[in-house]
């Protein structure tokens, strides 16, 4: 199982927010290329970003910032947020990202996914509020159910699908492993599990569950509550 520490990206900025509310967003490090070579010496492989800014806006709007984490690093970087066309995944492809994450294009055109997916290193972010599909920044929720998104991608070729429970995300109350599993089951993908990772016992879930192949943590390492370092002896 592999874990992602997680940088949000507003104005330059790492920061975090509260169940995607913009209104909550917290400073964490004005430079976060410096939070990330710490993530690095303390055993990461890989790193979990989001353009807080690109996912309102529907284009990237962080993708400097992205630069020169990929500069001062050697970890192999997923990016997701305002990837809506075939030309921004070529330009993150082009400046050394490892994967690129699809979100709310993959609600709205999930063949352009499967025919992303057989060209580059795609991942689908499947966000939800009460088990429901949640797009443009979780601004939207649909009346489609998650598991039925995710079984659009069976087979489609793509690396990973990262779920996100929208009502636990930045609240440090645990993990929904049920839901994180459900995906799985339904898409037979890679699972990577995100929001509401509090502790070392939401590790521990994760490890024991072998539909779970990751998990995304971002909150809990900023406010203390995990030893990002300690997990990653695990």
């Amino acid at each position: 199982m592999t874990i992602y520490p997680a940088i949000d990206l507003k104005d330059g900025k790492a920061v975090r927010l509260s169940k995607g509310d913009m209104n909550t967003a917290t400073i964490y490090s004005h430079r976060p290329e410096e939070l990330c070579k710490k993530f690095e010496a303390m055993g990461a492989v890989w790193l979990h970003i989001v353009d807080l800014d690109g996912a309102f806006a529907g284009k990237p709007q962080n993708i400097d910032t992205v630069k020169k984490i990929l500069k001062k690093t050697k970890l192999n970087v997923q990016v997701g947020g305002g990837i809506r066309d075939e030309k921004t995944i070529q330009a993150y492809m082009d400046i050394g990202v490892s994967r690129v994450i699809l979100g709310s294009v993959a609600f709205k055109n999930p063949l352009f996914v499967k025919d992303m997916a057989a060209k580059y290193p795609i991942v689908v972010g499947i966000d939800a509020k009460d088990g429901a599909v949640a797009v443009q920044g979780w601004a939207e929720v649909s009346s489609m159910k998650a598991t039925t998104l995710a079984k659009k991608f069976a087979r489609a070729g793509v690396k990973a699908i990262i779920c996100t429970d929208i009502g636990k995300d930045g609240m440090l109350c645990g993990i929904n492993e049920k839901f994180t599993q459900d995906i799985a089951k339904a898409s037979g993908i890679d699972t990577i599990a995100s929001g509401g990772v509090k502790d070392m016992r939401d590790i521990q879930i994760c490890l024991s569950n072998p539909n779970i192949s990751g998990v995304i943590v971002g909150r809990a390492y900023y406010e203390k509550t995990i030893d990002l370092q300690k997990a990653f002896g695990l």
